[in-house]
């Protein structure tokens, strides 16, 4: 009975935001959606009636998206890394979509920081400007001083988001769950994937108190760094529905007039800009995933400032490794290495022909690699790249599809700074540095010894997880022979010259041989 309802509730939805899509002109998303697509189609009968030559379709939809509100936004940034399935056109439009909503009044702003400390507004403000100074889909941020004197940021959570972004990330699993059920081609993009991580983060973004700490983890990485800033987090005006950070002065990083009118140095940002990119993602595989011109200021000392912390990625080491050989592999015009990248890493399956994958990327690395440097495209390259995926079944990688939204951001604020200046450029030698420290012979050998040690320190509980063994079999009545017993202890001592002493012996060796190699 539940699923029936559930079915008819978001099919009912379904017409409601097919009319919102019609009278823009935007349903040709759904012209390939199982299921609900003749559903929507109908819509079409109520299509807007004025002209729509001069607008394109990217821009059609995201101003659909804006008028669906909060949860469609948030879907609208997602798509916008998502070529391989849209076109470079309408991500390109969907990547401006902004997330900027009406405020709420400033006396219910006070009202909500009041109910989460359970107290008065004065008894931590001295000062609260009503007038917001930022409004998203989320929360909207308003100035304030405490009473101790110190300007700060209060971001408070948008009253009734919660439910919702619940309603709509409902739908959102049920659409992604009938695609995968009715459309198996279509299981490679993932679609459930992709909405779990919508959903986790925007759980996230609903309890500040993880932005928070998002803010003061991505501060400590940051620790000592002149050229980057980080708000610090006022945890005791901090909670799930406040955050409270210091206040950051400074001018939006993409008012070049402004920022020279300063004297700031535009190829000192860009080269900032590019080692704090490189710091975030591979040094520490975990970064800010809103870079948007709104969130990155430039202080009176010249260093970047960031702010608004709710959506943040992190990549595990073999992720980034990937990333590295892949950019490196189409930088240097190796494409049988980028190939081979693709297919260690399991994402193109091992009985697809890696001589035509490694075609397939010369054919998307020659066009974009061989223009002038200022030219190059990254973000291009790797929507290009997706959209070769379907003829080798690369499956999507919803753990990238922050960090390519982020890519298409940070390209497009160092574009605005300097035309005339590829970000990537600044940022190739400090990733080949990276790459010589992490996967260079010195590295690998110090990876070889990481490795045989981890496995000197499992022999023991192999040998206790023997013992168990046998003791249970006792229990449950099994009856080990005399003789048997006999040849377990035999066999547990013949182990122990043949398999731990010529293992210790070998983290021995290598040990020493690292020494000898790091100290040269």
């Amino acid at each position: 009975m539940f699923r029936l309802f559930r079915s008819f509730r978001n099919l009912a939805r379904l017409v409601r935001i097919g009319l919102t899509l019609a009278r823009h002109d935007a349903l040709f998303p759904l012209d390939t959606l199982a299921g609900a697509a003749p559903v929507l189609r109908l819509t079409r009968l109520v299509r807007w009636r004025g002209s729509t030559a001069a607008v394109r379709p990217g821009e059609r939809l995201a101003a659909a998206l804006s008028e669906l509100g909060p949860s469609f936004i948030k879907l609208g940034q997602i798509l916008a890394t998502r070529a391989d399935l849209l076109g470079d056109e309408i991500t390109g439009d969907l990547a401006r979509l902004q997330d900027r909503l009406p405020p709420f009044s400033g006396r219910e702003a006070r009202t909500l920081i009041e109910a989460e400390f359970e107290e008065p507004l004065e008894s931590r403000f001295a000062n609260f400007d009503e007038t917001a100074v930022a409004a998203a889909s989320i929360a909207q941020v308003h100035f304030a001083v405490t009473t101790e004197g110190r300007e700060v940021a209060v971001k408070v959570l948008r009253p009734g988001i919660a439910d919702a972004f619940a309603r709509d990330l409902d739908l959102f699993r049920w659409l992604a769950d009938l695609l995968e059920r009715t459309r198996p081609a279509l299981r490679r993009l993932k679609p459930v994937e992709v909405v779990e991580t919508l959903a986790q983060s925007v759980r996230i973004e609903m309890d500040l108190r993880f932005e928070a700490a998002a803010a003061s983890e991505l501060g400590e990485n940051f620790a000592g760094d002149p050229t980057f800033r980080v708000p610090q987090v006022d945890w005791q005006r901090t909670g799930r529905t406040v955050l409270t950070t210091e206040r950051v002065a400074g001018i939006r990083v993409d008012d070049k007039e402004a920022l020279l009118a300063e004297g700031h140095s535009i190829g000192d940002l860009l080269r900032h800009a590019a080692d704090a990119f490189f710091k975030q993602v591979f040094r520490d595989g975990f970064f800010h995933a809103d870079l948007h011109p709104g969130n990155i200021f430039v202080d009176a000392d010249g260093a970047l400032a960031l702010v608004d912390f709710g959506i943040m990625g992190r990549l595990d080491r073999q992720t980034r490794y990937y990333l590295a050989d892949m950019l490196i592999g189409f930088l240097t015009g190796d494409y049988r290495r980028v190939a081979e990248v693709h297919f260690d890493a399991g994402y193109v399956p091992k009985e697809r022909s890696i001589d035509a994958f490694t075609q397939a990327c010369r054919s998307i690395g020659e066009p974009i690699l061989g223009r002038p440097l200022h030219e190059i495209s990254i973000a291009r390259l790797l929507a290009q790249l997706f959209q070769v995926t379907a003829q080798f079944e690369m499956e999507t990688q919803p753990q990238l599809l922050l960090l390519q939204k982020t890519m298409v951001l940070i390209e497009g604020v160092g574009r605005r700074l300097d035309p005339e200046v590829n970000i990537w450029s600044l940022a190739r030698p400090l990733v080949e540095q990276w790459m010589r420290d992490n996967r260079g012979p010195e590295a690998r050998l110090k990876q070889q010894v990481d490795t045989l040690l981890a496995t000197l320190e499992e022999i023991p509980r192999l040998l206790r997880s023997l013992d168990r063994m046998v003791g249970d079999w006792s229990r449950e009545g099994v009856i080990l022979h005399a003789e048997s017993l006999a040849a377990q202890a035999a066999h547990r001592a013949r182990l122990f010259p043949w398999v731990v002493v010529p293992l210790w012996l070998a983290a021995t060796a290598l040990t020493a041989i690292a020494a000898v190699v790091l100290l040269r």
